[in-house]
């Protein structure tokens, strides 16, 4: 069923151009995991092929992951920590995976945002964190945006020189999201890293927090 969904998204890129990539990468920051490997990385090979722009695929890309982001965030502050903890599971949102985010969420504010949109799955989930404990929207916007807008960019950087060696990945998007992994592995080690020793420095500088009960 996986392999069938992931075939179907990655035409999508193809059949609906711009649009594709919005409603995807909406979905992708929001309950449904779609692999942004499947997305960006062809649609910047077509703008290389002339067939569409690459500044407009990061702009829609970017917009489709705050479009989802949004959604996440608003839906979580409606149901409230009570209602995610108990059903989350059903959206991916399992409560270990919950209470992670929320650590994150408190510890590191709209920074925690910007790094958690640049790490695979806190990038997924972070969102419902941020609206169950109503965070400012300006900042959670700021940060979605800003974070959003460097994934895309790196992605779709990164997709146009791989398929541009090897555009017979086109063909098999189960191999482009391996590749597009193993590209990218160095920068995501990077930037967990990073955030890490942020969110260390943060904590040394900050009374110990205690998650909600």
């Amino acid at each position: 069923m996986l392999h069938d969904l992931i075939r179907t998204w990655f035409h999508w890129v193809q059949a609906w151009g711009y649009l594709g990539v919005f409603l995807l990468m909406a979905l992708e920051s929001s309950i449904v995991p779609v692999p942004s490997e499947i997305v960006m990385p062809p649609a910047a090979y077509f703008a290389a092929q002339g067939q569409m722009n690459f500044g407009l695929v990061v702009l829609a890309g970017t917009l489709g992951s705050y479009a989802g982001s949004v959604f996440s965030f608003f839906l979580a502050r409606f149901l409230g920590l009570p209602l995610l903890q108990r059903y989350g599971k059903w959206f991916f949102l399992p409560p270990q995976k919950l209470l992670e985010a929320e650590v994150w969420v408190a510890r590191n504010g709209a920074s925690g945002i910007f790094f958690a949109r640049l790490l695979p799955v806190l990038r997924h989930l972070i969102s419902y964190p941020a609206g169950v404990f109503r965070m400012n929207f300006r900042a959670f916007s700021l940060a979605t945006l800003s974070g959003a807008g460097i994934w895309c960019a790196v992605l779709a950087w990164f997709g146009q020189q791989v398929l541009g060696d090897e555009p017979a990945l086109l063909e098999s998007p189960e191999a482009l999201v391996h590749v597009m992994k193993a590209k990218l592995g160095w920068i995501i080690v990077g930037v967990a890293v990073f955030a890490l020793l942020y969110t260390w420095m943060k904590f040394k500088t900050r009374t110990k927090w205690e998650p909600a009960k």
